[in-house]
């Protein structure tokens, strides 16, 4: 597929964009590592289904220097060997995030875990990272944004 069904509804309604890059810009304020981040937002990209967003994803955090082995694993997290605890817990929190309707609520286990790693900015920062991410994922999976096509 390769003609989306509309441009990015950001572009469409260019007062959009100032908040939405503003929401960005506060969520990397937690101080959650860059590689972090990347690694959540491609899992929920993932689940979701979004290929505009994974490959923005994987092409953001190959030019911040993540390894393809990583990023080749992250589908496959619990079983990969690559990953550190923490990143693990972020892992672990944006697939609860992102699957609400599937499981209804993050289980203290799971927020406890995340909580164990990240300080209270940054499991702000996180679910702030992760819930963007889930928006991105739904403008761009509904109006069929092709991966590799630019706003």
């Amino acid at each position: 597929m390769n003609d989306a069904r509309m441009a990015n509804p950001a572009v469409v309604i260019p007062e959009a964009m100032p908040a939405i890059l503003g929401l960005v810009k506060a969520a990397k304020k937690g101080g959650v590592p860059e590689s972090v981040l990347e690694l959540v937002h491609l899992r929920a990209s993932q689940i979701n289904g979004c290929s505009y967003c994974v490959l923005a994803g994987i092409t953001s955090a190959k030019r911040n220097g993540e390894s393809d082995e990583r990023l080749h694993a992250v589908a496959a997290w619990r079983e990969a060997p690559f990953f550190t605890e923490a990143e693990r817990a972020a892992l672990e929190l944006a697939e609860y995030v992102t699957r609400l309707a599937d499981r209804a609520v993050v289980p203290d286990d799971v927020w406890n875990a995340a909580a164990s790693h990240f300080s209270e900015p940054q499991l702000a920062s996180l679910v702030l990272w992760i819930s963007l991410t889930n928006f991105f994922n739904r403008i761009n999976a509904t109006t069929r944004q092709p991966a590799g096509t630019t706003w």
